[in-house]
């Protein structure tokens, strides 16, 4: 597509005789022609800073925009500015089915008169300005894919360019969740396609398949419930999701994506969350996905299973011994005698509030980490 959309570009700017480039609707370059700037038409700030930076300020959307071009339907010029450096544009709307879909822009200095109709000329620039909104209306997913990948893991500037993209995307009262596939074994199969339409995924930064999934209303996660499901039928077994907070606005993927990567870590390690985590029912597992990995004072209890189990436990059950040996199935002094090795093994005497929380930290950082076997609780 991207070869299209610059042929069309270079064959606007030879019919009329100007330089030429085109935006989408959020003024994300696609394609410019070969300009010239020593010839009849300079360049201005705005088209040398849309060319190497691939977008256009805020200021600079919102001083054009103010001339009505997400509306137009016919050509329309905009005004010099000469203490901002800008010059007269000729502008081409790029609509598709009643949307604005982009902008072909013209820098030629006021010789074409948008409201003459009789201009051979200008009417074969709007039949490719048309062919233009066919083809960004026709952009295939994998484009908003990306585009959803560096709204949450790309620069600053790139983030929120992707995040007026996706905006579109996010319907009824604007709410939407983040939802984090991953796949077991790690990778998505060969010929893998998100069973569900009307979303956005992508693989991002070679780890879990992100989803955005706009919700009907902030209550109503089953859009959310039904994709998960049935993308994870569709995966390898032991394959996990996790759920993000919902939010609304392009502006909340980047916390929504971490919050759904640390639900589908939690799904893979704890059993009762798996295979589905929801960042809102994860409690203190919260914290946990925020650590690097265990304290190293909790090291050498991590790499003994049952000593390790035995603490969990314990914690667990706020350090209750009754509850604690009904849950193991032991002997409360084979408990004690074990809580006392927990001690001999760490220096950490579980009795003290201070040596609890670090212990019981540690030991769900090592869950998520891997370096326990998996447990039901």
């Amino acid at each position: 597509m991207r070869d299209d959309l610059q042929e069309l570009v270079d064959e606007v700017s030879r019919v009329l005789a100007a330089p030429a480039t085109l935006e989408d609707a959020d003024f994300t370059l696609l394609a410019f022609c070969a300009h010239d700037d020593s010839g009849a038409d300079p360049m201005d700030a705005v088209r040398t800073r849309s060319i190497l930076t691939r977008s256009s300020s805020r200021d600079t959307r919102r001083w054009f925009e103010e001339f009505g071009i997400s509306s137009a339907t016919r050509p329309l010029r905009t005004p010099a500015d000469p203490a901002a450096g800008i010059l007269t544009r000729l502008v081409l709307p790029v609509r598709h089915e009643g949307r604005a879909r982009g902008y072909l822009w013209l820098l030629d200095d006021g010789r074409t008169d948008p409201d003459d109709e009789a201009d051979p000329a200008l009417a074969r620039a709007l039949d490719l300005a048309a062919d233009a909104g066919r083809l960004l209306a026709g952009r295939p997913e994998e484009d908003l894919g990306r585009t959803l990948a560096d709204a949450l893991t790309g620069r600053p500037g790139a983030r929120a360019q992707a995040a007026r993209r996706l905006a579109d995307r996010l319907t009824g009262d604007g709410a939407q969740v983040l939802v984090a596939l991953s796949p077991a074994g790690g990778a998505v199969p060969p010929g893998w396609r998100l069973p569900a339409a009307g979303t956005v995924a992508a693989v991002v930064d070679g780890g879990p398949v992100a989803v955005l999934v706009p919700l009907p209303a902030d209550t109503d996660l089953r859009p959310a419930g039904a994709l998960a499901a049935a993308s994870l039928g569709s995966l390898p077994a032991a394959s996990t999701a996790g759920v993000s907070a919902v939010r609304r606005g392009a502006d909340a993927l980047a916390d929504q994506w971490r919050e759904a990567r640390a639900a589908v870590r939690v799904a893979a390690a704890v059993e009762r969350f798996s295979p589905v985590a929801h960042w809102g029912e994860l409690g203190a597992w919260r914290l946990a996905a925020e650590l690097p990995g265990p304290d190293p004072a909790v090291l050498p209890l991590v790499e003994d299973a049952v000593l390790a189990r035995t603490a969990e436990v314990f914690l667990d059950c706020a350090g209750s011994a009754v509850r604690t040996a009904d849950a193991l199935c032991i002997h409360r002094h084979t408990l004690y005698y074990r809580l006392g090795r927990i001690t001999a093994l760490t220096g950490l005497d579980l009795a003290d509030g201070d040596a609890r929380l670090l212990v019981h930290a540690g030991l769900r950082a090592a869950r998520l980490a891997g370096l326990l076997r998996p447990r039901l609780s």
